[in-house]
């Protein structure tokens, strides 16, 4: 049952991931220039108050190296790409087991 629902979560952010891709491809289009929606930005956008406490609450909870390198560059990476990676994540993780006689192939 969990294996289903994280399989559903993730594509729901495969689907999110081309629906971001469609939107940044139609406004680039629309600019004649190639732009993309930073992850922070369509956070921010999504819900602005939330999006502030969360990111007070982390810097206050996790240390300044987390934060500067690595949560700002995930931030600042195309929403796009972030669903992509974490969706399919998700699938990998969720995929069925392989049948018993195919987990261990012994060499020839």
């Amino acid at each position: 049952m969990l294996r289903l629902l994280v399989r559903a979560f993730g594509v729901l952010l495969l689907a999110g991931a081309f629906a971001a891709a469609v939107i940044d491809a139609a406004r680039s289009l629309a600019d004649q220039q190639f732009t993309t929606t930073p992850m922070g930005v369509a956070l921010a956008t999504m819900s602005p108050a939330k999006f502030e406490l969360w990111s007070a609450a982390i810097q206050a909870r996790l240390p300044h190296f987390v934060w500067d390198p690595v949560l700002l560059w995930i931030l600042s990476a195309p929403t796009f790409l972030d669903l992509a990676i974490l969706g399919l994540a998700l699938e990998y993780l969720s995929r069925p087991s392989p049948p018993p006689e195919l987990r261990s192939i012994p060499n020839r």
